[in-house]
């Protein structure tokens, strides 16, 4: 493991202060962008570097767009932007929690959230009234 160009050990990443998140391959690690007043799941996406050091700058969820190759500010086309109240990271850091206030929906479709369907023995059905 060589994230940061230095050896980092499990314990390092796992149980110590610094943010030393584990990029995969691509250079990415996912975002999961939670409600921060109801926790629910509004939406998961991929963010790059550019990506996290933007959403801190600015206190807006960014992230990294892989069908157009570039950053992508949540909302920045429908002004359904998310944010950012807190940002957490899981046990070895592959995995960014944003706890967001949404701005209008969260999914492209218009749906509050992106888990709008659940899945049953006959398919999918919606969730939402």
């Amino acid at each position: 493991m060589s994230d940061t160009g230095s050896e980092i050990s499990k314990a390092e990443r796992e149980q110590g202060s610094a943010f030393l998140p584990k990029f995969d391959a691509q250079g990415l690690v996912i975002g999961i962008a939670v409600d921060a007043l109801t926790r629910e799941i509004l939406m998961v996406a991929f963010m790059d570097a550019e990506a996290l050091a933007r959403t801190r700058e600015t206190g807006l969820a960014h992230f990294h767009s892989r069908s157009r190759g570039k950053l992508w500010l949540k909302g920045e086309t429908s002004g359904h932007v998310l944010r950012v109240e807190e940002i957490r990271v899981d046990c070895d850091q592959d995995a960014i929690e944003l706890r967001v206030r949404p701005e209008g929906p969260a999914c492209h479709t218009g749906a509050r959230s992106c888990f709008y369907r659940r899945l049953t023995d006959e398919g999918l059905e919606s969730v939402e009234g």
